[in-house]
């Protein structure tokens, strides 16, 4: 797009440029239509000059790991954060601008002896991106180390420090996903500086519940697991080509999960029904939205071999474009698969990411 086609403010900004792109490009899906002007920010002023200036709709785009774009033209700018900056304070004070890449970020982290954040290894995406949804994994969230955000307030124009506490962050939810109420500019964590990682809480992890383990360590094992199941992204391997954990896992009434296991032992034995995963939440009961899944007739690569989008031929939560799909393709395969796990198990599953221009 031409100088000429952007609002003459937004040509001035410094670290401000404009670039024709297409959610294709933006996405790890690798899907999605082209929005009526790309503009891509080096720095927070550039951020906020692009959303202060822009004249319509806007979508602050970093990773673009957790997207789900319709095809066609788009009535919205892309805004694309670029700001990168990443500082490791001898404290554990860490500060990563909202365009950080996250990985980079924790391995950062770790190359400096910091916890807290290795279990989060391997996750696409931005650094901005993981307070949004409360990034998790393996036992572990950001919400545990976050102290602060940077945000620009889309309402007011202001731009200040919130403590981590006024997100109301719960499982991949926060104050921001979803209302678009502010953009993150940059994100305060407080990490440990005794080189040993947060205590351990997921299975797949070795070493005892609760144990602390050198933080290298755990962040190799994590990307082994995560290779495993296609959840690190490699350009040549379709199963990357995802928005990772495209269902996020159910919290229901205890009456609920005793249902599911009682169907499950029906149709496949007691002792697979023993082997339900389920963690307590609250007065509830938090399941595997997987594991549903895969109980409910959809194997690893469904719907099989020539499909444009299917399930990770390594991990049943992963819907993957398998280099020729388009976003309808996808939308189809998604509902194809909630609606099967509603009609086994009476379990409505919710996506996780961020959807524009479509719904499920």
């Amino acid at each position: 797009m031409s100088d000429s086609l952007m609002p003459h403010s937004l040509a001035d900004v410094p670290g401000l440029r404009v670039d024709p792109v297409s959610f294709a490009e933006l996405t790890t899906l690798r899907l999605g239509g082209t929005p009526r002007l790309g503009v891509r920010c080096a720095t927070q002023e550039a951020i906020v000059a692009a959303c202060s200036l822009i004249d319509g709709p806007f979508l602050v785009v970093g990773g673009g790991s957790n997207l789900v774009v319709a095809e066609g033209s788009l009535d919205l700018t892309a805004v694309i954060l670029e700001n990168s900056s990443v500082t490791f304070g001898s404290d554990g004070l860490v500060r990563a601008e909202a365009g950080a890449v996250w990985d980079d970020v924790v391995a950062g982290a770790v190359e400096r002896g910091l916890g807290g954040i290795e279990c989060l290894s391997g996750i696409p995406g931005s650094a901005g991106a993981t307070p949004v949804q409360n990034v998790g994994a393996y036992g572990a969230e950001i919400s545990d180390v976050l102290t602060q955000v940077k945000l620009y307030d889309r309402e007011t124009g202001s731009v200040s420090w919130e403590p981590a506490s006024s997100l109301e962050l719960a499982y991949r939810y926060s104050n921001l996903k979803f209302t678009q109420r502010a953009v993150v500019l940059e994100i305060e964590l407080q990490l440990t500086t005794d080189g040993l990682s947060r205590p351990l809480r997921f299975g797949q992890l070795a070493g005892e519940a609760g144990e602390r383990r050198p933080v290298a360590e755990v962040r190799s094992e994590v990307l082994a697991l995560r290779r495993g199941k296609g959840m690190v992204l490699e350009p040549e391997d379709h199963d990357t080509w995802s928005a990772g954990s495209f269902f996020t896992n159910p919290i229901v009434p205890s009456a609920v999960a005793d249902a599911v296991r009682a169907r499950v032992a029906e149709e496949r034995g007691k002792e697979d029904a023993a082997r339900m995963p389920a963690w307590p939440a609250g007065d509830e009961v938090k399941l595997s939205a997987a594991w549903l899944i895969e109980r409910a007739g959809f194997p690893r690569g469904y719907p099989g071999e020539g499909a444009p989008a299917r399930l990770s031929t390594k991990h049943t939560l992963a819907l993957t474009n398998r280099g020729s799909a388009t976003a309808d393709d996808l939308i189809a395969l998604a509902r194809d698969i909630r609606a099967g796990v509603l009609s086994a198990f009476d379990v409505t599953l919710e996506p996780e990411p961020v959807w524009v221009g479509a719904s499920i």
